[in-house]
């Protein structure tokens, strides 16, 4: 599966970008599905680069491929070695409360669950490792 590691900053953001859209790219996937895939990689690698790590710097792996078929699927993987962290363990925020009802925070992962049709994650050897999955179909052949 292809991979990128580096820095777990938030300047590495259009990179790791760049790379999933680079991944999907010969398979035709749709403009939408896309931004959403995008938007997930974005909020999950932002807390990678936010609380994955402490005191020092740390690295973040981000693979990309797609599993061919009708429909398609893009597995992502974002992989760091911080503090484990199950992100899917928080409580979904109440979306019926105003903003200023509601608590901080989890509206990410909220949203991330909500346009993925699967996130997964497993502490591993060391590793945080949160795997999205979004289905697509191929444009018709002209």
């Amino acid at each position: 599966m292809p991979t990128i590691t580096l820095p777990a900053t938030l300047e590495h953001m259009d990179t790791v970008i760049a790379f999933v859209d680079q991944q999907l790219e010969p398979y035709g996937c749709p403009m939408d599905v896309q931004f959403q895939i995008d938007v997930a990689v974005e909020e999950m690698y932002v807390n990678i680069a936010h609380y994955a790590y402490t005191d020092q710097k740390g690295e973040a792996s981000i693979s990309c491929h797609v599993e061919e078929g009708t429909p398609c699927q893009a597995v992502i993987e974002l992989r760091d070695r911080g503090i484990p962290y199950n992100p899917l363990a928080r409580q979904d925020p109440d979306v019926s409360l105003s903003a200023e009802e509601r608590a901080i925070g989890g509206l990410g992962i909220y949203m991330v669950k909500k346009s993925m049709d699967q996130v997964e994650y497993r502490h591993e050897n060391g590793y945080n490792i949160l795997t999205l999955r979004k289905q697509f179909s191929q444009p018709a052949e002209a």
